[in-house]
């Protein structure tokens, strides 16, 4: 939660402060989600917990009208805050993290209602780089490395020309380290292949990107 209060600092600067000065806190829809992940999880085939992917924020009417000129960046926000929430308890996503809210006439304004879903949805995934950029995954195969040639290049002596290639692989993708002279670590630890979770820290060398399944 420290991170998100921290980004929701940055969001609510400026116009949108005037938002928060009464009424629900958007701090506590960012407690009350992470509660429902808790409760709501289950144990999946592999024994990995499986949270909730699917997020439903139900807001008073007048809190919806606070919030809905921010809403799409508050809605970003508070899916990282799950994500970052499943990576620090050790759930998985099936799926892309999406939040959404809705305004609910039986709630009184400082009400708030949360309800979350396992949903597998299509494959859907995405690499960030170390600068923040994101780069989109698809059927086709992508090669990290310092060869210009390569889907994502990296400025990086201790990686390889061509060190690791992540893969579509069933509903999701797998990163596969191809021979490279340091190796590949998926969250500090070395693999040969490995099944990507939202989350995920893939690192090359010095290089640390960061798997996003949304």
């Amino acid at each position: 939660m420290q991170g998100f209060e921290r980004r929701l600092e940055r969001l609510v600067e400026g116009s949108f402060s005037k938002a928060f000065r009464s009424g629900l806190e958007p701090v506590e829809v960012g407690r009350r989600l992470t509660r429902v992940l808790d409760a709501e999880r289950t144990m999946g085939v592999d024994g990995v917990p499986v949270a909730p992917n699917n997020i439903g924020v139900y807001l008073s009417p007048d809190d919806f009208d606070r919030f809905e000129s921010f809403a799409d960046a508050l809605a970003r926000e508070l899916a990282e805050t799950a994500r970052e929430h499943a990576k620090a308890e050790g759930y998985h996503f099936v799926g892309p993290v999406t939040v959404t809210l809705v305004a609910d006439d039986e709630l009184r304004a400082g009400e708030c209602d949360i309800a979350a879903e396992i949903h597998e949805g299509l494959r859907v995934g995405s690499l960030v780089l170390p600068d923040g950029r994101r780069v989109a995954l698809g059927e086709q195969p992508l090669v990290i490395g310092r060869n210009a040639d390569c889907g994502v290049v990296v400025a990086d002596a201790r990686a390889s020309r061509q060190h690791a290639e992540i893969r579509a692989q069933g509903n999701g993708f797998v990163v596969h380290d191809l021979d490279s002279m340091n190796g590949t670590l998926v969250n500090g630890t070395a693999i040969r292949e490995h099944p990507l979770a939202d989350g995920d820290e893939v690192r090359l060398g010095n290089t640390v990107l960061r798997f996003e399944a949304s």
